[in-house]
This record gives C-alpha cells, sequence and structure tokens, in this order.
C-alpha cells in the first residue's frame, strides 16, 4: 500500500512539476512595478509593442526567448503561446494592444 502511494505522489508531482518549480525559481516577471516584454527579433509585433512602450516612456526588460533558455522557460510557465507576450506589473498581455498596455501602466 505504501508502494502506491508513493508511486501516485511521485506521479502527481511530475504531472505538476511546472507549479512545484515555480515555488521554488519564481518568474522574473514576478517583481512589483516591473515591465518585461517577452519577444524575439523577427516578430513585428513584437516591435510596434517596442515603439509603444518608447512612446509612452515606459521603462521595460526584454527577454528574447528564443536566446534566452531561462527566459522561454519562464514564458511558458506564464502561459505563453506566441509573441510579443508583456507582463506589466502582473499583468498579462498576450499579443500586441496598445489599449490594455496603458490600462494596465
Amino acid at each position: 500500500m505504501k508502494k502506491v502511494i508513493l508511486l501516485l505522489s511521485a506521479l502527481a508531482l511530475f504531472q505538476h512539476w511546472d507549479t512545484v518549480q515555480r515555488w521554488f525559481q519564481p518568474p522574473l516577471a514576478d517583481r512589483p512595478g516591473e515591465v518585461v516584454l517577452y519577444a524575439t527579433q523577427w516578430c513585428g509585433y513584437c516591435a510596434k509593442t517596442r515603439e509603444q512602450l518608447a512612446q509612452d516612456q515606459i521603462a521595460y526588460r526584454e527577454i528574447d526567448i528564443e536566446k534566452d533558455p531561462a527566459g522561454q522557460a519562464t514564458f511558458k510557465a506564464l502561459g505563453g503561446r506566441g509573441v510579443p507576450l508583456l507582463d506589466i506589473k502582473g499583468t498579462l498581455i498576450h499579443g500586441y494592444d496598445p489599449q490594455a498596455m496603458r490600462a494596465a501602466y
């Protein structure tokens, strides 16, 4: 019986490993007040997001998910499916959405 419980516990831990990993390594974007842009160099909407942030004079940190493995892991942990993904003080914005960006500042 103990072996079955141990096996089921290990299976549950394996299935929820992303959640467990975030307990030990919180996403970079969890820093209060920080704006983080998850992007790629070739993405046109990422370029528009950069321009919008510059126009609104918002300081931000950019993570290229193709060049930064840790950044890519955080991007996936935040539910990233496409770029750009913008984390504004904990508010996630998927895609280029200037109105949502301004509302989140």
